[in-house]
């Protein structure tokens, strides 16, 4: 389910002392029910995912075909050249990391999409990305339901690069929407029953 900034904002997570620089896009609950230390769980769905060996994070036909098309027009525009990285054109965030997060677990890095992880608590994972358009947080947290339990809550932080970065988040946002927030909720879920043994 698709939540307001709010959701993220108003929660004490660390994130917020390292981008607050960065636009909170989107914020998601994700149907992955547990206990209050299953964060690692979830973590290590979302490092070992290969999207379905497809070479798209997502496996079903749809993104995986909006994931080609965005990685060809990379390509051809140089978009995802490796100066346009992190390290490259932007610093990573863990130059930003104060001396706890620094010296904490820094989490594992995806393997099915190019983010590599800043640093990993108890209840928070946050890993990056960049390339020419924009500079990309991807922030999991681990939060307790109304109910008592826990899930998981899937935070998108972006910094766009200049006027092409703007353009291609308002060029881009109908895709995610409509076709690559679905298909990547239900095989989150899907690969979270799996994992967990739930119904």
């Amino acid at each position: 389910m698709r939540l307001p900034s709010a959701a993220h904002t108003s929660h004490p997570w660390r994130i917020h002392e390292i981008a607050g620089d960065f636009k909170v896009e989107d914020v998601w609950d994700l149907p992955t029910p547990g206990g209050p230390d299953d964060l690692d769980l979830l973590v290590r769905q979302f490092a070992e995912g290969d999207g379905g060996g497809k070479g798209a994070p997502v496996s079903s036909p749809v993104p995986r075909a909006l994931f080609a098309i965005r990685w060809k027009l990379g390509a051809l525009l140089g978009w995802d050249d490796p100066g346009s990285g992190v390290g490259a054109r932007v610093p990573s965030l863990r130059e930003r990391l104060p001396a706890d997060l620094r010296d904490g677990p820094r989490g594992p890095d995806l393997r099915a999409a190019p983010f590599t992880s800043v640093f990993r608590t108890h209840d928070e994972w946050a890993a990056e990305m960049a390339n020419a358009t924009v500079h990309t947080v991807m922030h999991i947290g681990w939060v307790r339901d109304a109910d008592g339990g826990h899930h998981g809550r899937m935070a998108v932080l972006v910094k766009p690069n200049g006027l092409l970065g703007a353009a291609y988040m308002a060029a881009i946002k109908p895709f995610r929407y409509l076709g690559v927030y679905p298909a990547l909720l239900r095989m989150i879920g899907r690969e979270w029953r799996v994992r967990t043994g739930a119904n």
